[in-house]
């Protein structure tokens, strides 16, 4: 017989996550682990982070990456790829996020199937999210989830495109920047 794993409210693991060296997920009481990145899913962060920021200048919204916290629900953080928020209370916050617009996710074998069902539904829980973004950089698909105005999650698979287009943002980067620095898979 196992023993039970301790259950944390959201203020135990914020107290406990803050003194760890690792990144760890938090979801109705339990901590997950974040894995570590493989070179492909830093190189494709790092050119959205460029790329976004470059974008973004002179705008109201700013981007951030992989070390900061949002928050999806009471019980729910969760540390994106990449995020754009607009909200002046996100602006403003040191630790917690809670209204992105955009949200990207870079994928790798172990978090595919993750990212693209229980992760996708935990963000659709913000009210102010626009946009998911799916990245696959060993296979160089580029896939996003749009809101639309009557509330649906529209598909949109621009793996064959010229470039990743943002609508939330009325952006877009061109896929070879998306991808500068990692090599096709042969």
């Amino acid at each position: 017989m196992g023993l039970a794993q301790h259950r944390y409210t959201l203020d135990e693991y914020l107290a406990w996550e803050n003194q760890q060296p690792e990144r760890h997920e938090f979801h109705r009481g339990e901590v997950f682990a974040m894995v570590g990145g493989r070179r492909s899913h830093g190189r494709v962060v790092a050119n959205l982070v460029r790329q976004l920021g470059n974008r973004l200048a002179g705008t109201p919204c700013q981007v951030f990456a992989e070390s900061m916290k949002v928050q999806v629900a009471a019980d729910t953080v969760l540390y994106p790829d990449v995020f754009v928020t607009c909200d002046k209370a996100d602006l403003a916050t040191e630790m917690i996020f809670r209204a992105p617009t955009l949200v990207v996710e870079v994928l790798s074998p172990s978090t595919n199937a993750y990212d693209r069902s229980l992760k996708f539904a935990l963000y659709r829980q913000l009210v102010s999210l626009r946009e998911y973004v799916l990245i696959d950089p060993d296979e160089r698909r580029v896939e996003a989830f749009r809101l639309s105005p009557a509330g649906q999650w529209i598909f949109d698979d621009m793996s064959q495109a010229a470039d990743l287009r943002l609508d939330s943002l009325g952006a877009a980067i061109a896929l070879p920047e998306v991808f500068e620095g990692v090599e096709p898979a042969t």
